[in-house]
C-alpha cells in the first residue's frame, strides 16, 4: 500500500520508521531531509546515462534502461539495507520531485507488504519550506548573541548553556567550522550550503519561539557557509551577552581549542597565508616563523593583539547592538567556569526586563 504525503511537519515525519532518499549520491550529498538514508535507485553514472539517452535517442529507450537499473538497485537494497526490516516496516520515500524514482521504489516495496509513504513534490517540497522559513520570512527570531573576543570560549559556554536548558543554535557545529581562518577541520569538510540551511531549519522548528534562542556572534559566513538572511538580519539587531577574559587567559585556551591545527604545520601555514591581504608582509612572515619554530603561544598572543582584537573592535563599532544584557569577566576558561556562567546566562535570559527586551524585537 502506498500513501501520498504532503505534510513535512515533525509530527508527520515521526510516523514513519525510516526516511528513504532514492536520489543519486551526489544529490543526497548536497542536501537531504534530516535522518534520511540514501538508497539510490539510480547512481550518478546511471542517472547521467539515462538522461543522455532520453535527450539524444528516445524516451522509450531511456525508460527501459532506467527500469532495468532501478530493478537491479532496488533488489540490492532489499538484500542489504532493507533485509532486516519487519513486516510492519513503514518507510517514507522521496526523490527530486516525487515522480518516477520514488514511485518505482514505493511500488516494489509495497509489493513486499510494507506500507509506504511517498513525499508529494519530493525533496523540492522540503527545500521550499526551508527557503520560506529562512530566506522569505521577515519576522525576527528571539535571538540573543553570546559575544566576546577570540579565545573567550564562546562555543564552550554556548554548549554549556544548552546543557543548562537554554535553547541553543550552534551555527559552528552545523557549519563544521570554528569561524576563523584557522577554523576548518582537516579531512572533515563543511556541509553544502543547502544542507547547512536544512540543519538550521530543523533545529529552529523544534524551538519554542516564546523563549530566547542563544546564538554565538559570527560574521555572515562561517567558512564557506553563509548564514541565511532571516537569521542574519535578526543577529544584526539582537541583544547580546558579552564574555571577557584577559589575553594571558585566552592564549592557552586557544592552544587547546586549535590543537589539531597546531599538530598540522601545513594547515597552520595555509591559515596564516589567508591573512596576507589584511596585513603587511613583514607581519605575516613573522607569524609564519613563529609557527615553523613551534612558538604557538607567542603566535596566539600576536594574532590576538594584531589581528583578532582589532577586528573585534571594528566590528563592535559597526554593530547596532546597545548595552549588553549581561557581561561576564572570566579569570579561568575551564569546565567548571563554563557550567557556572551557563547557569548565570540562563538566569539572565529569564529576568523579566531582559525577556521584555528580547521579545519586544521579535
Amino acid at each position: 500500500m502506498t500513501e501520498e504525503i504532503s505534510d513535512i511537519s515533525p509530527e508527520t515525519l515521526s510516523r514513519f520508521d525510516a526516511i528513504l532518499d532514492v536520489r543519486s549520491p551526489s544529490e543526497f550529498a548536497e542536501d537531504h531531509l534530516p535522518g534520511a538514508l540514501n538508497l539510490p535507485v539510480l547512481n550518478d553514472l546511471e542517472r547521467a546515462e539515462v538522461g543522455t539517452v532520453y535527450k539524444t535517442r528516445s524516451r522509450f529507450e531511456a525508460r527501459r534502461m532506467g527500469a532495468a537499473y532501478v530493478a537491479r538497485n532496488v533488489a540490492s537494497h532489499l538484500e542489504t539495507a532493507l533485509a532486516d526490516k519487519p513486516n510492519g516496516f513503514r518507510p517514507l520515500i522521496y526523490c527530486w520531485r516525487g515522480g518516477m524514482r520514488s514511485n518505482a521504489m514505493a511500488t516494489i516495496l509495497a509489493q513486499v507488504g510494507w506500507r509506504c509513504g511517498v513525499l508529494k513534490g519530493g525533496y523540492k517540497t522540503w527545500r521550499r519550506a526551508v527557503v520560506a522559513a529562512l530566506r522569505d520570512d521577515d519576522a525576527s527570531l528571539p535571538v540573543v548573541l553570546i559575544d566576546g573576543q577570540t579565545g573567550t570560549a564562546k562555543s564552550d559556554i554556548l554548549r554549556a548553556a544548552g546543557a543548562a536548558g537554554v535553547q541553543v543554535l550552534d551555527l559552528e557545529a552545523f557549519a563544521n567550522h570554528r569561524g576563523s581562518v584557522f577554523g576548518g577541520f582537516t579531512n572533515d569538510p563543511q556541509p553544502e550550503q543547502k544542507h547547512f540551511e536544512t540543519l538550521i531549519f530543523e533545529r529552529l522548528r523544534g524551538f519554542d519561539l516564546s523563549e530566547p534562542i542563544l546564538v554565538e556572534a559570527e560574521s555572515n559566513r562561517i567558512g564557506r557557509c553563509e548564514i541565511p538572511q532571516r537569521l542574519w538580519r535578526t543577529m544584526l539587531e539582537a541583544p547580546r551577552i558579552v564574555i571577557e577574559a584577559a589575553p594571558q587567559t585566552r592564549a592557552p585556551y586557544l592552544l587547546s581549542a586549535y590543537e589539531d591545527i597546531i599538530a598540522d604545520g601545513k594547515a597552520a601555514g595555509e591559515a596564516i597565508e589567508r591573512l596576507r591581504p589584511f596585513h603587511a608582509k613583514e607581519a605575516v612572515a613573522e607569524w609564519r616563523a613563529m609557527a615553523e619554530a613551534g612558538h604557538w603561544r607567542s603566535l596566539a598572543e600576536a594574532l590576538m593583539r594584531e589581528h583578532y582584537d582589532p577586528a573585534y573592535a571594528r566590528s563592535r563599532k559597526r554593530g547596532r547592538a546597545g548595552q549588553p544584557l549581561a557581561r561576564f569577566s572570566l579569570e579561568a576558561l575551564d569546565g567548571a567556569t563554563f557550567a557556572r556562567v551557563a547557569e548565570d546566562i540562563a538566569s539572565a535570559l529569564l529576568s523579566p526586563a531582559n525577556k521584555e527586551l528580547i521579545h519586544g524585537r521579535s
